[in-house]
């Protein structure tokens, strides 16, 4: 071992639990990469680009329904189960009738008037069938918060990274031999009960059923009362990811909106890596607050911060230098959405720094972080709208304006950060942002690497192309840009983890309890 290596701080407990949950959630972005690609080529090139737009904005009402549900328990669930006495499974099961109760009602009125998930085509087949997933989506969500604060991240990485997207991409491929009109659909909702059954599994085995539990209405009626700002900001957030496809549906026709669709789910893979770090982060963030370590808690956001900028930033150019080779894999309609494509990159970069602040925000602020995430949103869609009209009004064309609302979700995002980070700083008395200047160095090394990709053949782009990308990014982050707890920290192995004693909350030893 080097004199820097054995002069290292020891990495803490918590530090420990955010590598290794962020290390698996890793291997699950690399699995959900694999697993993506697959579906938007089957739908892309068998479906056709006006059935997966019809199917985006459908699927963007439903989504947006599930969110709304869960009342924000998707993260305030480990703030519930920090503060609690009662049994673990007890609130977890408070949770899901909570939840239930919210999916219901979003269920009965999508039932009721199909119109909003479909506006602008005739309901002619199975479409009633997309509001069941509500209950799917809510339910699977909140066990596998659950199981994240037990620090089983597995269980999240099998549902949403194998099972999920295995089963979509293979049903769409089966049902495009059946039906066109209904088999992205139906591949959707058998997806969704997938996931859902590889959630109840794990969290029946962690959880079991509670004894001697039973619904009471006032401590529901609190738990959601408590959660509305959380929930606001939750749909606020999950909403700024899809109202740049609402705008898109507004002003555009559905080839372009499946165009923008593929973009944008490109594009989202970077954000997996952000929200790889959120099961584990929101438990260790919840337990500190409770301590009032605010010290520990600006460590854990400004180290968060610094893994989640790396590893986003290194994806988008890996992703965006080789655009057009990467948006032609769904099939040449596409790559007229490489510019978008490159914007809605650049905007999950820029939105890093807000996500990982808004981790602790929620805990410490979360009236002052809901009053900004609203005002980011409202700024977001004023940019979108606007910037679709200015262009229009110059004649530019039709797909350089279909960039305006990815453009006003860069800039909306870009105010989000300076904003969040800015408010928990002052809050905490403490550096929160996770920049390092190596990271320009970095990206300089993963530029000239993927200029010199894009002369080789199409297919040679992407097989060899992005790797090289990635290896010269992350060669040169690792050397200039981490420093030796960095290292420790991807370093340790089993043994050393096991060490560590990270007690599992929930268990006899978690100090909350």
């Amino acid at each position: 071992m080097s004199e820097a290596q054995a002069a290292a701080p020891k990495p803490t407990a918590d530090l420990a639990a955010l590598a290794r949950g962020g290390r698996i959630n890793f291997f699950g972005f690399c699995i959900r990469l694999a697993a993506r690609l697959p579906f938007l080529f089957i739908a892309g090139r068998l479906y056709g680009a006006a059935a997966l737009g019809r199917f985006a904005f459908a699927i963007l009402t439903v989504e947006f329904a599930a969110q709304l549900a869960t009342l924000g328990l998707k993260r305030g669930l480990a703030q519930q189960l920090a503060r609690t006495d009662k049994p673990h499974a007890c609130v977890a099961f408070d949770g899901l009738i909570v939840a239930a109760i919210g999916s219901l009602l979003a269920m009965v009125l999508l039932m009721a008037f199909p119109q909003a998930m479909f506006p602008n085509s005739e309901i002619t087949g199975l479409e009633w069938l997309l509001p069941i997933t509500i209950i799917a989506l809510a339910w699977s969500d909140i066990m596998l918060a659950a199981l994240a604060y037990r620090h089983d991240i597995a269980s999240t990485v099998r549902a949403r990274a194998i099972v999920e997207p295995g089963i979509l991409s293979a049903a769409a491929l089966a049902w495009a031999y059946i039906s066109t009109r209904d088999g992205l659909i139906i591949a959707y909702v058998l997806s969704m009960i997938g996931a859902l059954v590889a959630s109840i599994i794990p969290f029946l085995k962690s959880y079991g059923i509670p004894r001697g539990w039973r619904p009471e209405p006032k401590p529901l009626w609190r738990m959601t009362r408590r959660n509305i700002p959380v929930a606001a900001a939750d749909a606020v957030e999950w909403g700024s990811r899809r109202i740049d496809l609402a705008v898109c549906g507004l002003f555009f026709r559905p080839e372009i909106v499946g165009i923008y669709y593929v973009a944008q789910n490109v594009a989202s893979l970077p954000a997996k890596l952000k929200t790889s770090f959120d099961p584990i982060l929101g438990p260790v963030i919840a337990r500190n607050v409770e301590k009032g370590d605010n010290d520990a808690v600006a460590k854990q956001v400004r180290q968060v911060g610094f893994w989640v900028i790396g590893a986003q930033l290194g994806v988008a150019l890996a992703l965006a230098i080789p655009g057009e080779a990467v948006m032609g894999l769904v099939g040449p309609v596409f790559v007229a959405g490489t510019a978008a494509l490159a914007f809605l990159l650049a905007a999950e970069v820029v939105a890093a720094m807000a996500a990982v602040s808004e981790a602790a925000l929620i805990y410490v602020a979360r009236h002052r972080n809901m009053l900004l995430s609203f005002g980011m949103i409202v700024l977001q869609v004023v940019l979108s709208v606007g910037l679709v009209l200015i262009m229009r009004a110059l004649e530019w064309d039709i797909m350089w304006q279909a960039t305006g609302p990815a453009i006003g979700l860069m800039l909306a995002l870009g105010f989000a950060a300076v904003a969040k980070s800015v408010l928990l700083r002052r809050i905490l008395h403490g550096r929160v942002n996770g920049w390092r200047w190596p990271l320009i160095w970095a990206a300089a090394a993963a530029t000239v690497v993927g200029f010199g990709a894009t002369h080789l053949p199409e297919w040679t782009e992407l097989v060899f192309g992005i790797p090289a990308i990635l290896i010269a990014f992350g060669a040169v982050l690792w050397t200039k840009g981490f420093g030796p707890q960095d290292r420790e920290l991807f370093r340790m192995s089993k043994k050393d983890i096991a060490d560590l004693e990270i007690p599992a909350p929930g268990t006899t030893e978690d100090p909350v309890r």
